[in-house]
């Protein structure tokens, strides 16, 4: 699925994406944490408000994915959304707002947190707020 949706994403101009019929989705462009360089990874996101909410869920797998340390690193990235691009700035979201940030990732995606259980992890969510 992945080289599918790259094509139709480059053929439209970021403005269709494959995943983007089923659920929302983004494509995040981070500064790489060790390389400097631009990169971008599609992502499902979740409205809240203003901002947007990301989730390092990486399929569940043991590690994080390598754009939640870009993030760290660099928070202000881009996100485009339907071939859209806006600046943004990432703001982890700590223990104390956790709870209430599944809540509104569940509304949207019941039993998302479930990769975390699965990883035995904590995922990292990013709060994307316009810059």
């Amino acid at each position: 699925m992945p080289p599918l949706e790259k094509g139709i994403a480059r053929l439209s101009g970021g403005r269709v994406q494959l995943s983007g019929l089923i659920v929302p989705t983004l494509v995040l462009h981070t500064i790489g944490a060790k390389s400097g360089l631009e990169r971008d990874s599609t992502l499902m996101y979740c409205p809240d408000g203003d901002s947007m909410l990301v989730t390092g869920s990486n399929f569940a797998r043991e590690g994080h994915p390598a754009w939640t340390a870009n993030l760290l690193a660099n928070p202000d990235a881009a996100a485009s959304v339907r071939g859209r691009r806006i600046a943004v700035h990432a703001t982890l979201v700590l223990d104390a707002e956790r709870d209430e940030a599944w809540r509104t990732i569940e509304g949207q995606w019941p039993d998302y947190r479930q990769y975390e259980r699965q990883s035995g992890r904590t995922l990292r969510i990013f709060r994307l707020s316009p810059a």
